[in-house]
């Protein structure tokens, strides 16, 4: 199977083209961010207030998929700003005659606010509320008197809350509900089953994307539907159900594809397809299917095919209709408090680090446009807060789309300027402007974290050339000075993150490896189906992050990144575990609790391993406590003889074995 273009190290031509296509959703979704900017420049160009161009920047950050959550992410990040801004105002009064003390008060609330956006629920919005932090104060140096340093701070806590109003009107007006999300999700899963059932000789690129990420998110819209009221706690149940057999579907149709000899016959294969064809329509249309007769002709098939067969079955059977008796059982536990902050938010010094790093290189910026008294390039300073990233890696792989993506924007803004924005003769024309542009931009944006970035800096870039103020702007010097503070600002969070205190992906990389393992180990003891299924969902996420890491780990400079063997040793672990992922599923589905499975697994624990023999545990082929008929054997022999085959292929030892001395954490 080719591998996706999100995985390849370095993209061409028709890897761009291939992230930029349209996918579920792109469309609708692009459309609410650029008309929820558009709303937002109208607002600032009415009443005339500063820093157009950084408001309608924020819809960036604050959209989101469905309408519950941009509104209940807008509304949080209103009150946390106004208690920010009245943070700001008492602060003010202490360090409005003393530029030292102001710095310094920067500095920490800056550092403060970073630390809370690595390490607790703060992390989606934090770095902006720590620019629009240091905007204020920033402001106040710039005022002689108290009451103007007041009025600057209140323009500082319009410059959010405008876009975030707009937002919110925007949301309710454009925004789908979580549960016709749901719904949409659910029914693309299902046709591409369908599609990879009719054609298990494609190249199963489209497959492999939704196994990894296409139902995890179901789980959190139906619990925004229930909060919103948009579905019935029947509902809820049976969506969450519908999820669980998809995933089961999923699974199923990926072995039929993946595995040797386990593709079904065209007889078996199109009624199933059609079936699920059916199935998704009817998503489509805000319901879900129920009391599903599958008619499939009877034939004797090898045992693979006999699995795979039963698994689609079964799951299209009970589609969206959970065991009344499981129910109970099968409810999510209660969740712990979690609280504000992460369990690890003081013992996992990579959150200091990062809080540190990025006020570091935010006031040096400060200092430098100060120094050289070229308030123009101010934009340094706000950059690096709105692209600071964790690693070394993601520092350097994003760099060039940062770059990129700021070069395009301003090459665009600047021929707006130049050719679109002299033939303006009113405020609409510029909102036209604005809102070609920004679909444009949030088009890229919403793509693939291998693309998102630039249209992040085509939109950031675009903003700071054309909104010039309330009226279109003609001056070209404001465009060129706002992109050079661009610039800067990337190279040094490039040089801060990689050269001053770079730290390595691979720890990120070793933490995940392993609980991947804990995954697939917690999916073969699960004895419901449904916490299988959820397990599956995880483990298949958790496998396409750890891919995406490892594509970042060649970006990192020798000094830092780990060594080329571990990469590789790395990237065919999880191609194994990718390649057994179906079969340990359908072993599991079929024969939960299995000792050969569970012992099995224990190559992907060699430490475990030692230790079970030592102990005298179970045996790789010792039969399950369940008897079994002779059918039953030949299904388990067959489906185990896949998984084997395939741990034969790992490394020997385990990819956490010194990386790097170099690595840092």
């Amino acid at each position: 199977m080719a591998r996706p273009a999100t995985e390849r190290l370095r993209l061409g031509v028709p890897d761009i083209g291939a992230l930029l296509a349209p996918f579920p959703g792109r469309t609708a979704a692009t459309t609410r961010i650029a008309a929820a900017s558009t709303l937002t420049v109208l607002i600032t160009a009415m009443y005339g207030t500063p820093e157009a161009a950084i408001s309608a920047y924020v819809i960036f950050f604050i959209n989101r998929a469905d309408r519950t959550s941009s509104i209940v992410m807008s509304a949080a990040m209103l009150i946390l700003i106004s208690i920010i801004i009245g943070l700001v105002i008492l602060l003010g009064a202490y360090t409005l005659d003393n530029p030292m003390l102001r710095v310094a008060c920067m500095a920490v609330v800056s550092a403060t606010l970073l630390f809370l956006t690595s390490a607790s629920k703060l992390r989606p919005v934090g770095a902006i509320v720590a620019m629009i932090v240091g905007f204020g104060l920033d402001e106040l140096g710039l005022v002689p008197a108290g009451e103007l340093a007041t009025r600057g701070l209140l323009y500082a806590w319009l410059m959010v809350a405008i876009p975030i109003g707009a937002n919110i009107v925007v949301n309710l007006v454009l925004g789908p509900s979580p549960r016709r999300l749901a719904c949409d999700r659910l029914a693309h899963c299902l046709r591409l089953a369908a599609q990879s059932l009719r054609d298990p000789a494609s190249d199963g690129i489209a497959l492999g994307a939704v196994l990894r990420d296409g139902v995890q998110p179901v789980a959190g819209w139906l619990k925004l539907a229930k909060f919103e009221g948009s579905a019935s706690a029947a509902d809820v149940v049976a969506l969450r159900q519908a999820a669980a057999s998809t995933m089961a579907i999923l699974m199923a149709a990926d072995v039929a594809c993946r595995q040797p000899g386990a593709a079904l016959p065209a007889a078996q294969a199109e009624p199933i397809a059609d079936t699920l064809d059916a199935m998704a329509r009817m998503l489509d249309a805000g319901g879900y299917p129920v009391e599903i007769a599958l008619s499939l002709p009877d034939a004797e098939l090898p045992p693979v095919q006999q699995s795979v067969r039963r698994e689609l079955r079964s799951a299209i059977e009970r589609y969206a209709e959970p065991d009344e008796a499981a129910v109970p059982h099968t409810a999510p536990p209660p969740a712990k408090a979690g609280g504000f902050l992460d369990a690890d938010a003081f013992t996992n010094r990579t959150h200091i680090h990062y809080a540190l790093k990025t006020t570091g290189a935010a006031m040096f910026c400060y200092l430098l446009y100060q120094q050289l008294n070229w308030p123009g390039i101010h934009t340094c300073f706000i950059t690096c807060y709105l692209v600071s990233l964790g690693t070394a890696a993601e520092s350097v792989e994003k760099l060039t789309l940062r770059l990129a993506g700021c070069l395009i924007g301003a090459v665009v803004g600047t021929a707006a300027l130049v050719y679109i924005v002299p033939a303006l003769s009113s405020a609409g024309g510029l909102l036209a402007l604005v809102f070609v542009g920004t679909w444009l931009s949030a088009w890229v944006a919403q793509g693939s974290p291998r693309i998102a970035y630039a249209g992040f800096q085509i939109a950031f870039a675009f903003y700071l050339c054309v909104i010039q103020g309330p009226a279109p702007g003609f001056d070209l010097t404001i465009a060129r000075d706002r992109v050079i503070g661009i610039i800067v600002g990337n190279l040094v969070v490039y040089l801060v993150f990689t050269r001053v205190w770079p730290v390595s992906i691979t720890g990120r990389i070793e933490g995940a490896l392993a609980a991947l393992a804990r995954q697939w180990q917690q999916l073969v003891d699960a004895r419901l189906p449904d916490a299988r299924r959820q397990h599956a969902a995880a483990a298949l996420g958790l496998q396409g992050a750890i891919a995406q890491d490892l594509v970042l780990a060649r970006y990192e400079p020798a000094s830092v990144g780990p060594a080329s063997s571990w990469v590789d040793d790395c990237r065919r672990r999880l191609g194994v575990l990718d390649a057994i992922a179906g079969p340990l599923f359908l072993l599991a589905e079929r024969f939960p609790g299995d000792p050969a499975v569970a012992a099995s697994l224990r190559a992907l624990r060699p430490a475990e391993a030692a230790h079970a023999a030592e102990a005298g545990g179970t045996a790789p082929g010792t039969p399950p406590a369940h008897p079994m008929t002779d059918h039953d054997t030949q299904t388990r022999d067959a489906l185990l003889a896949l998984v084997d085959k395939r741990l034969a292929d790992m490394p020997p030892d385990g990819p956490g074995t010194s990386p790097s001395s170099h690595a840092q954490t």
